[in-house]
């Protein structure tokens, strides 16, 4: 299959199957429907390990790195300029979306459900777009991951996948732009910041993070979400404002 075709159906198959989902769910919000999503991944397992005639089962199938425009993409450097470009295009476009008539429905649900039908809104219509979107963009992401590995299976996207995207939306902000990507830095970063520090005070620490790297990523990421959701439950963007705010307000307090 052409590398664009491909990537046209990772966003379109997964925004498809959102619908199966994501009609039933749209009486939850916030962190429900993230559970809800989550408990949808086990079914997708299932299926993709039963399906052998089209995901080759536990097996997998290996993926080349594409060649798009006459540009290979083969090299690491080269795919990172890929993923960059790409992560770019998908945030200007979701800022975009948010100037516009769909994006300005799409706050006005986040701040108020119940106000938000009062203005014209309707909730389940536009629920469910944004529901479609979310998993068109986060086809193409597993896309890129599959490309990233050379080789698709279940084994490639395990729960602690699914775990790590949720912290980024905690630690990052949620219903924010800017919040996706001040988390995906700090979630990305912080096993490798905590291995540095404590490799700097022994040897063994820095063994026991390389041998039990998934152990000890799991219950850092448990350990930072419950940590934003007990102190900071606006994640990184609303400290930044807190921040901002105190500094134009300097020295009254409001």
């Amino acid at each position: 299959m052409p590398p664009l075709l491909g990537f046209l159906g990772a966003g379109v198959v997964p925004a498809l199957a959102s619908l199966i989902v994501g009609a039933p769910s749209l009486r939850l919000k916030g962190l429900y429907l993230a559970i809800t999503t989550l408990a949808f991944s086990f079914i997708i397992n299932t299926v993709i390990l039963e399906m052998r005639w089209l995901t080759n089962g536990a097996r997998g199938i290996a993926v080349p790195r594409p060649e798009i425009f006459g540009i290979s993409f083969d090299g690491d450097a080269a795919f990172t300029y890929l993923c960059l470009g790409i992560a770019v295009l998908t945030l200007l476009a979701t800022l975009n979306i948010r100037r516009s008539r769909i994006g300005r429905a799409f706050v006005a649900i986040r701040d108020n459900d119940i106000a938000a039908p009062v203005m014209g809104i309707n909730l389940h219509a536009y629920k469910l777009l944004a529901f479609v979107t979310s998993a068109f963009i986060t086809g193409i992401a597993g896309a890129l991951y599959g490309i990233y590995l050379s080789f698709v299976s279940v084994e490639g996207f395990p729960f602690l996948l699914s775990i790590e995207a949720l912290a980024i939306l905690i630690v990052g902000g949620l219903g924010s732009a800017l919040g996706a990507v001040l988390g995906t830095i700090l979630i990305v970063l912080l096993p490798e910041a905590t291995r540095l520090v404590f490799s700097l005070f022994s040897t063994q620490m820095d063994a026991m993070f390389t041998t039990g790297a998934q152990e000890l990523k799991s219950m850092l990421y448990g350990l930072v979400i419950i940590l934003f959701l007990r102190f900071q439950p606006r994640g990184l963007v609303g400290a930044w404002h807190d921040i901002r705010r105190t500094w134009v307000h300097w020295p009254l307090r409001y």
